[in-house]
């Protein structure tokens, strides 16, 4: 059974600070500690003979442990973690926190020349401040040939394994279908004051809809909500959807559509819809650049690119592989691009920040 280790998250402004680049050192340097796995994890990932991946279920059922850096929820991950040992006989040890944790540690160490990752899995744009760091190995697999080459990025250092859509959730016993809005601009009627609610650290998902909108109009629209209306803004995507069930938050605006998904064939009142434009991210897979345990590293990534793209089917996410049809293979999204998200992300940040700051709770 794969071991998960949890910690807490970071603030909005130590992101945006790592993001930056402007993270000081905090470990002392291990010189030289892992330079014959760094050789390894480079010619594994960029080999691509016929033995491939007999190679790598060898030499991962001799270094018997791939270690997981993740952001993923605990039973998601947990059962990641179990088939990838029942196919290959290989322990996954998973370390479990927030996106912006997962950045934070895998840089702090990467800096510091301690490596204790072999693979990271989480947020597009923590993934993509991973590759600018360094931190990541190219991976030269056969089965990208299944994967939408949107998620496929130029770089080939991280690929995204699945959508995370953005939907509007609503409790279904306190929220009547025919008042469910249409668009952002019926969220600044009457009807929704005091219900409606924001998750705290999505500012990338503000920009992406304030720019599909167009940006004065975008702004002026999500202003006009929170002047009339007011955001309740809750820190976490499952928790906000938890609160949607509870009433607490009839209608949250920025719940991952498959957490939602996941709670409605639960049986919990709580249903979604996409109000247009409606937007997405990547969550993506990388090995580590030196990852202490090269094969089963290599193995775990193409895992994910198979075995676990029909496992995130089932569990109701919206894997990236382009034979399988999720739930959400109907609607028009727009992709949020990671780089961008980086480089402006001080801008949308402060003004997510000063639109939730008459309501944070």
């Amino acid at each position: 059974m794969a071991t998960i280790i949890t910690t807490t998250t970071m603030t909005i402004a130590s992101r945006r600070a790592l993001l930056r680049g402007g993270l000081a050192l905090a470990l002392a340097p291990l010189a030289g500690r892992h330079a014959l796995a760094q050789s390894s994890a480079a010619e594994l990932a960029l080999y691509s003979g016929p033995d491939r991946t007999q190679k790598l279920i060898e030499g991962a059922k001799k270094e018997g442990l791939v270690s997981l850096y993740a952001s993923a929820p605990m039973d998601d991950l947990s059962a990641l973690g179990a088939a990838f040992e029942k196919k290959y006989g290989v322990k996954v040890r998973i370390w479990r926190s927030s996106s912006e944790n997962v950045l934070q540690r895998g840089v702090v160490e990467a800096r510091a020349g301690r490596f204790d990752a072999d693979v990271f899995e989480t947020n597009g744009v923590e993934m993509e401040s991973l590759q600018r760091e360094k931190v990541l190995q190219a991976v030269k697999s056969p089965l990208l040939a299944d994967i939408a080459p949107a998620a496929i990025l130029p770089h080939h250092e991280w690929v995204g394994t699945r959508l995370n859509v953005f939907v509007a959730a609503y409790n279904t016993k306190l929220v009547k279908k025919d008042e469910l809005p249409k668009s952002y601009q019926d969220l600044a009627d009457p009807r929704w004051k005091g219900r409606l609610g924001i998750e705290a650290n999505d500012f990338d998902w503000f920009a992406a809809v304030v720019q599909g909108l167009g940006e004065d109009k975008g702004l002026a629209f999500f202003r006009d909500i929170a002047a009339r209306n007011g955001f309740s803004v809750r820190k976490g995507h499952t928790l906000l959807a938890n609160l949607v069930i509870s009433g607490e938050v009839p209608l949250a605006l920025n719940v991952y559509q498959y957490k939602a998904e996941q709670l409605k064939n639960d049986g919990a009142p709580i249903n979604w819809l996409a109000i247009p434009p409606a937007v997405a991210r990547f969550q993506g897979v990388g090995v580590s650049r030196k990852a202490p345990h090269p094969h089963a590293a290599v193995l775990f990534f193409d895992f994910m690119l198979s075995d676990g793209q029909e496992l995130l089917m089932r569990r109701d996410f919206s894997p990236t592989n382009t034979r399988l049809k999720s739930a959400v293979a109907g609607l028009q999204i727009t992709m949020m691009d990671s780089a961008t998200s980086i480089d402006e992300g001080d801008k949308w940040a402060r003004l997510y920040k000063e639109l939730a700051s008459g309501s944070v709770r």
